[in-house]
């Protein structure tokens, strides 16, 4: 058996802390090389001589879900549409334990609800009935959560919830069984905190579901790239078959407007060939006989045979949908901060809880047995993680919200909380630095003529040809309202420029080239055009009647404000590295105006994704920003990928952060946000559990033998509400967070 790839979906992850069971169960399948769990994704990417089916049977058997994943359009649908079901299923979990613990609490507090004693134990046996029906309907995957940790001898944010909720629950119907197990005073009912946790605690985790987004969009855009028919030619004949049916050597025929079906080389024709979703740059490339072309790439105009050299998984897109696959089962992990707190905080409050029983037990007063539960269930009761549940996901919500304030759409949490550690951050060059899309730059006339006549003449003249720079010209004459001559004799002379006749006039407008064929005098026109090519722009000369009339530069513009963005990002101590696939000289010239620190041009698709791994290895944390297909495989491999708005689609779903306004500003606004949300995030920790922890020696009975204080459970349950009205409170803070420098 040879060894391949195997890219596995995973059900049934509860946190963090399930990866690595899932990564064991996996590494202890024979012939597993290596295995990789993508708990933000909730897939697998296992690599050795082993089949799917060994590996879905050994995670079934260590009590979760797994199915293999091909990779195809339907699939990618049928993940989306889980991923929606499930959070509506969270969303209903809440509503149902949220309606049903707030409507008890509203009862309790205005004094509604039946005493235990007498009658009301009948009313309080049905709560007891329908809050065992919530904790399992709404609270059962934190209760199987917490079995699977115990199982694997770890505790996570399922155990605390489990054990809270649980604890609250048992408690309060050990009471409505036997009320003389503890005092009076003690006799307080818990049925309500346990729905109530397990709402808050549902509609944290619905939130933080739809803050990540769908994380399967990236590859089923990707998949939709791909031409399902090609036109093939066989015994002379011409014919449409299936896209799978296509061999390799095989000839095919592209007409205008269609999509190139796979790669390949040209054998007969030319044309103009959009390749920006591989190369990201705008410019259509003339191609004719012997040149490559790339499947999925757009044939603007001509007709042409091409000999089919890469089919199937081999070609370019093909492998590009790989690379975003694997770079996002690659990401580095982020630490659940939560998690970490529970994995001491659970094993030191059990601790605590068993040393109490104990010492009660054997050295407490009199009736003994009534202290022993009183102070053992407070114990376990100030513990319940309701605010450490909500302290996450609360200031995600409101830092992702305050971030669409500014145009920064963030997709899930742990990218908010990782932009804020970026120490580099790759810029693409065309559509993140620059606009993107062609046009007229400069104008330079000779003596006697003037801008508007240059350019009517110049756009006049290019409206026969379909070069994209042409296009540029007539946009640029059309804006300002200039009306074009006639054109007589249009001739397009190749690598050099056009020629036809206006008014009766001979025009030549083209490159150095062109001029010099005809002998055209330019006089002083080449210094200008020299100086419009320091800065990275196209100069294109006008002749009429044979005298040179003036230069028409034409660039793809920088961005307005990317200078400004760029010097926010450097005083925040960022390195700014650009990387594009573009020539060294336009590169450089680009990243001279703006400020960038470092320039990596004429880098191919598959190149920009090690470029940045290499930044990884390097210690950096690494901030990538693009918009183009070409930039996806290293959006997805970065530490946090930024994707341009105004950019391809498979860029946007492939990143971390979406930029809405198109504009680099929204990069430093993430940082600044990230900065003030993790703060946040710290804050709350600290305060989720600062009541429960001061609380604990408290609640264990330390105060009994100095001032005869207990801790009554009521306090208890105020303590919790008191830590969660604190998260919630401080997250709001953020709302009023303003990044410094932001464009409003």
């Amino acid at each position: 058996m040879t060894e391949k790839q195997i890219h596995l979906s995973i059900g049934g992850m509860s946190c963090a802390g399930c990866v690595a069971s899932v990564e064991r169960l996996l590494q202890a399948v024979p012939g597993v090389e290596s295995a990789a769990v993508n708990f933000a994704e909730h897939t697998a990417e296992v690599s050795g001589r082993v089949d799917a089916q060994a590996l879905i049977d050994a995670v079934v058997a260590g009590g979760y879900e797994a199915a293999e994943l091909r990779g195809t359009e339907e699939e990618a649908e049928e993940q989306e549409a889980a991923a929606f079901a499930y959070y509506g299923l969270l969303l209903k979990k809440a509503a149902v334990a949220g309606l049903v613990g707030s409507s008890l609490f509203g009862m309790m507090l205005f004094g509604v609800a039946p005493p235990l004693e007498g009658g009301g134990r009948l009313f309080w046996a049905a709560v007891a009935a329908i809050s065992l029906f919530v904790l399992v309907y709404s609270g059962g995957r934190f209760f199987s959560g917490a079995w699977k940790a115990f199982k694997a001898h770890n505790a996570n944010m399922d155990t605390l919830i489990a054990l809270g909720t649980g604890t609250a629950w048992l408690f309060s119907f050990l009471i409505l069984l036997w009320p003389a197990l503890v005092p009076p005073e003690a006799r307080h009912l818990y049925f309500e905190a346990a729905m109530i946790i397990i709402a808050l605690v549902n509609l944290g985790g619905a939130l933080e579901m739809r803050s990540r987004g769908k994380t399967s969009e990236a590859i089923k855009r990707l998949i939709g790239l791909q031409v399902k028919t090609a036109r093939v030619v066989r015994e002379g004949r011409e014919i449409d078959v299936p896209i799978a049916q296509v061999g390799l050597n095989e000839t095919l025929r592209v007409r205008p407007g269609e999509k190139i079906a796979v790669d390949g080389v040209i054998i007969e024709g030319r044309s103009n060939i959009d390749e920006s979703m591989i190369s990201g740059e705008p410019l259509p490339l003339e191609k004719s006989e012997g040149d490559e072309v790339i499947g999925g790439t757009l044939n603007k105009s001509g007709t042409f045979l091409f000999r089919a050299t890469r089919i199937g998984k081999d070609t370019a897109l093909a492998q590009i949908i790989e690379m975003v696959r694997q770079a996002q089962n690659a990401k580095p992990a982020i630490g659940r901060l939560v998690d970490k707190i529970a994995a001491v905080f659970v094993p030191v409050v059990l601790l605590i809880a068993v040393a109490t029983f104990l010492v009660w037990f054997n050295f407490g007063p009199e009736p003994r047995s009534a202290y022993v539960l009183l102070t053992t269930m407070t114990v376990l009761i100030i513990a319940c993680p309701c605010a450490l549940g909500l302290a996450t996901p609360i200031s995600i919500m409101v830092g992702v919200g305050k971030a669409a304030e500014y145009g920064v759409l963030i997709r899930h949490g742990d990218a908010l909380q990782r932009a804020g550690q970026i120490t580099t951050v790759v810029l693409d060059k065309t559509g993140t630095v620059t606009a993107g899309a062609p046009a007229v730059t400069n104008l330079v006339v000779s003596d006697s003529w003037d801008e508007a006549t240059l350019l009517t003449l110049a756009a006049s003249i290019e409206t026969g040809s379909e070069h994209p720079l042409a296009e540029a010209v007539v946009a640029a004459a059309e804006a300002r309202g200039l009306s074009l001559s006639q054109v007589e004799g249009f001739e397009a002379i190749s690598g050099r420029g056009v020629r036809a006749e206006v008014d009766g006039q001979p025009l030549l407008f083209g490159n150095r080239g062109l001029m010099d064929d005809h002998h055209i005098d330019l006089a002083e026109l080449p210094r200008e055009a020299a100086r419009f090519a320091a800065n990275g722009e196209t100069a294109m000369f006008l002749a009429v009647a044979g005298s040179a009339v003036g230069v028409v530069a034409v660039a793809d513009p920088i961005k307005p404000d990317s200078k400004e963005a760029i010097a926010r990002l450097h005083a925040t101590g960022i390195k700014v590295v650009m990387l594009t696939g573009d020539n060294a000289a336009t590169a450089a010239a680009v990243a001279q105006q703006v400020g960038i620190d470092e320039v990596i041009a004429e880098v191919l698709p598959a190149d920009k994704s090690a470029r940045v791994a290499a930044l990884q290895k390097k210690g950096e944390v690494v901030g990538m920003v693009g918009d183009g297909i070409n930039d996806a495989p290293a959006l997805a491999r970065a530490d946090v990928g930024f994707a341009i708005g105004t950019g391809t689609d498979v860029a946007i779903e492939s990143a971390d952060v979406t930029l809405m306004r198109g504009s680099l500003h929204g990069v430093a606004d993430a940082i600044a946000i990230s900065t003030a949300t993790v703060r946040n995030i710290k804050q709350n920790l600290f305060g989720a559990f600062i009541y429960n922890s001061l609380g604990i020696p408290v609640a264990a009975g330390i105060l009994f033998p100095l001032f005869g204080i207990l801790l009554n459970p009521i306090v208890a349950g105020g303590a919790m509400a008191m830590s969660s009205l604190t998260v919630v409170s401080n997250a709001n803070r953020l709302r009023f967070f303003k990044p410094s420098g932001a464009q409003s």
